[in-house]
């Protein structure tokens, strides 16, 4: 499946309004059987900025495509300096009220499976166990040449010592851990090799344009056809790889529900969609269902 670059969706007039009611939240997770789907807006609460939402990253910033990183040696620099300056505060989140409750919805058996759209780890960092990564992490490299895979925190001491005295000033970080400088800023920033053979290293993330595995694609579509409820978290569903899995499961009858502060390309197929923060909301989920929210783990990156 090749990711649709779409970077901006205007919702119809016609979408059903949201409302602020968890009841439909609360029932489904007392069922069982829930699939969630989340997208960056579940991080927002860790200091990663969302794409769409109010100060979304998209009105500064454009995401790397498959195409530009593959084909450009100076869109690889630009990537990697913004990239590299963006991991230190990156690698730094820590996982939040809302990757807490999901992970203790977990443990209690109320989930059927958690499918993350994010990169950023922090679904694991809380505790949540079998996280299907639809975009694969942060956390690792892939060698485009020989296939080698490798650990970002090793990646990231290399560029450091290639780049000694390189901390100029974000004008923000992006939900692809991504920041915001300028070509003066990037300057001639050194891009390190592959180890093994010398060729480019990328990070083990699926570009806008590039393809996700059909393999995991199919696993998530498995996971809806045996989810009594999907549950979307965060995510405003204008890529396409996120929103197949709505459309499926509305079409199959299975309810989706969706959290979402902004209207979602999702909305039409759900049955409700609750505009409130993330973290509050699923908490007062947590709470009305007896299911503790602990402290949380580390970030997984």
């Amino acid at each position: 499946m090749r990711m649709r670059p779409t970077l901006s969706w205007n919702p119809p007039e016609d979408l059903p309004p949201a409302t602020v009611d968890l009841t439909p939240v609360a029932d489904a997770l007392g069922a069982g059987g829930v699939l969630v789907l989340s997208g960056a807006g579940i991080s927002t609460e860790s200091g990663i900025p969302d794409y769409r939402g109010e100060g979304g990253s998209l009105s500064r910033h454009t995401p790397m495509t498959y195409q530009e990183f593959t084909t450009s040696e100076r869109a690889r620099r630009r990537y990697w300096a913004r990239s590299h300056l963006g991991w230190r505060t990156f690698g730094r989140a820590r996982p939040n009220a809302g990757h807490r409750a999901v992970a203790a919805f977990g443990r209690h058996g109320l989930l059927s499976g958690v499918i993350t759209q994010n990169v950023d780890g922090l679904h694991q960092g809380a505790g949540s166990e079998d996280v299907v990564e639809l975009h694969d992490s942060l956390d690792r490299v892939v060698c485009l040449t020989c296939g080698t895979f490798g650990r970002r925190r090793e990646l990231a001491r290399r560029l450091e010592e290639a780049n000694p005295g390189f901390s100029p000033v974000a004008a923000g970080i992006n939900p692809d851990g991504d920041a915001d400088l300028d070509d003066e800023q990037v300057g001639d920033f050194h891009v390190v090799p592959c180890t093994v053979c010398g060729g480019v290293l990328k990070p083990d993330v699926v570009f806008f344009g590039e393809t996700v595995p059909p393999q995991r694609v199919e696993h998530c579509r498995e996971l809806v056809r045996g989810a009594t409820s999907l549950l979307v978290l965060g995510s405003s569903l204008t890529v396409m790889s996120g929103l197949r899995f709505v459309r499926q499961a509305a079409t199959a009858g299975t309810p989706v529900l969706i959290v979402n502060q902004d209207p979602t390309r999702g909305d039409q197929h759900a049955v409700t969609r609750i505009s409130l923060p993330l973290g509050p909301a699923l908490t007062t989920v947590a709470e009305r269902l007896g299911v503790p929210v602990g402290s949380g783990i580390q970030s997984a990156l």
